[in-house]
């Protein structure tokens, strides 16, 4: 499997767990916000360290750490991951699987073979939207959306995110994605963070602390739980 990093503490990738994250390299989106081009665009893509590495480190921190945070890029890409998964959960590790939905056989897989403890999907935007928010000129949202009630029905532990972006998303668009995911068990809305390193950052900005609990509000009548991200 492609491995392009490992972070080997975090208190923030996998709530209530104590763990490390892995980071694969590669993306079949073009997200103009993406804080991450390095794992995303192919002649940037670098192979930090390696699947033998990663697992060395998590041998000696058995006991340790509590979980391990797969994200990327799009984890699902790779056809090793279910291996690589099976591995880190032999070790006591629980795992935690970031995507972005696009994928959902293998989701559905990897999520009835016990590979995951849980998953948080990215919501992009509303449906109308998607194609724009996601650096495509056409996206057919059906595979996203079959992954999204796979998770709302299969009984995992899961979550729904959508990074907020001035010039991408205004307070409609949040309302009608809220809509879209009406009756899912968590939502957080994350507040985007320039880390310098953006796909196309030009014409884009971060709402303020203020801005995204008013959007948080806006939306909380279609989720149970609506958290604010980051700020």
């Amino acid at each position: 499997m492609f491995v392009s990093g490992l972070q080997k503490l975090t208190l923030l990738d996998y709530p209530g767990r104590v763990a490390c994250t892995v980071f694969t390299g590669g993306c079949n989106f073009r997200c103009p916000f993406c804080h991450n081009a390095p794992l995303v665009l192919p002649e940037r893509l670098a192979q930090d360290t390696d699947e033998e590495q990663v697992l060395a480190f998590l041998r000696k921190r058995v006991g340790i750490l509590d979980g391990v945070a797969v994200t990327g890029g799009e984890p699902l890409l790779h056809p090793q991951l279910p291996e690589f998964l099976q591995k880190v959960k032999d070790l006591g590790f629980s795992v935690k699987l970031d995507t972005n939905g696009s994928f959902p056989e293998r989701l559905e897989s990897i999520v009835k073979a016990g590979l995951t403890d849980r998953v948080a999907m990215d919501i992009k935007n509303a449906p109308a939207m998607y194609a724009q928010t996601i650096g495509r000129d056409h996206f057919d949202i059906a595979p996203v959306e079959r992954s999204m009630h796979f998770l709302m029905e299969c009984g995992i532990d899961y979550e729904f995110r959508t990074t907020v972006v001035k010039g991408i998303h205004t307070k409609e668009n949040l309302i009608e994605a809220a809509r879209w995911i009406s009756g899912a068990k968590e939502y957080y809305l994350q507040q985007f963070k320039d880390s310098g390193d953006v796909i196309a950052i030009k014409g884009l900005s971060a709402f303020d602390e203020k801005e995204m609990h008013a959007l948080a509000d806006a939306v909380a009548p279609y989720v149970p739980s609506v958290m604010v991200r980051g700020v």
